[in-house]
């Protein structure tokens, strides 16, 4: 199987890694990890989130973030929008992509927003009317597309449901997230098949979490049946507060160390990139979950 000479990476430590965070995380460190990750080559930086602060009082800074970004052309700076005041919100802070999110897994769906699938979708109708109206892009996320912690299996045909819902809403990108990290790589090509059959191959996204260390395995995988494009944190921040035990998102650093490796063009520049996880690990006091920027920033020490 052939795999693909380009692949764009979509950098979500600042929105999706720092989101779970129990300590205050100020605004200006926000601030200088976007730009840093900007300046490393990202194309697309998810960097706030207008959602109630009542419930993720991390992402209550997101407007202060968004206006103080030093932005660079043609980058596209990301903002999940669950409701019309978010978008409203995003939309005065100057976003570039609004994200909306359902669940492929109708327990995660009552358990995680008190709704039905049907009725989350619903709900997104007026956010994608605004968006394409006021000419954002839109992107649509999809949760527990490979396992779910209260239910367990999810149907491919569940997510096949979903993904053609988010493309009847004319999302212009959407992620199929393993949410709680449960995959392997041939499920993930099974899941990532069932999506293609519903929406552009070209324009689907692997949202991998590395619970159980299969997260670059099914990157590969999922390369091998045409999917470019994927989602990761650096230094691995983040992780679920509705998925028990889950771990954070496969590190950006680790990512990068692979495709670079194989030969694929990413257009991001991994010394830059291992230096934002470290500069963010340090504001957190811990030592990087990446194994491969741990290991670079030892041999420049070495």
């Amino acid at each position: 199987m052939n795999l693909p000479n380009k692949v764009k990476i979509v950098e979500v430590g600042p929105r999706d890694g720092l989101q779970n965070e129990k300590e205050a995380v100020s605004a200006a460190v926000k601030i200088e990890l976007v730009d840093r990750l900007a300046r490393a080559g990202f194309r697309n930086v998810e960097a706030a989130s207008f959602v109630s602060p009542k419930w993720v009082p991390q992402m209550a800074t997101s407007a202060e973030v968004l206006a103080g970004i030093a932005r660079l052309p043609g980058t596209i700076y990301s903002a999940l929008t669950p409701n019309m005041q978010g978008f409203e919100a995003a939309l005065a802070s100057r976003a570039d992509e609004v994200v909306i999110f359902g669940s492929a897994s109708e327990a995660f769906s009552q358990r995680n927003i008190n709704c039905s699938i049907a009725e989350s979708i619903a709900r997104f109708e007026p956010v994608a009317r605004a968006a394409k109206d006021h000419g954002l892009r839109l992107r649509g996320s999809v949760s527990c597309s490979f396992g779910c912690p209260y239910q367990g299996e999810v149907p491919l045909s569940a997510v096949a449901d979903v993904v053609g819902r988010m493309r009847d809403l004319g999302c212009d990108e959407i992620d199929i997230a393993d949410t709680i990290g449960v995959s392997t790589p041939r499920k993930t090509q099974a899941v990532m098949e069932t999506a293609a059959r519903a929406f552009d191959l070209a324009r689907i996204a692997g949202h991998f979490h590395d619970t159980y260390g299969q997260a670059l395995a099914n990157i590969y995988a999922s390369m091998e049946v045409g999917v470019a494009i994927f989602h990761s944190s650096v230094s691995g921040l983040g992780g679920c507060p509705y998925a028990k035990g889950a771990t954070g998102n496969v590190a950006t650093e680790d990512v990068l160390y692979m495709l670079h490796g194989l030969g694929i063009e990413t257009g991001v520049d991994l010394d830059q990139v291992v230096d934002a996880g470290d500069f963010i690990s340090r504001q957190l006091g811990r030592k990087g979950a990446s194994r491969a920027g741990n290991a670079l920033l030892a041999k420049r020490t070495a």
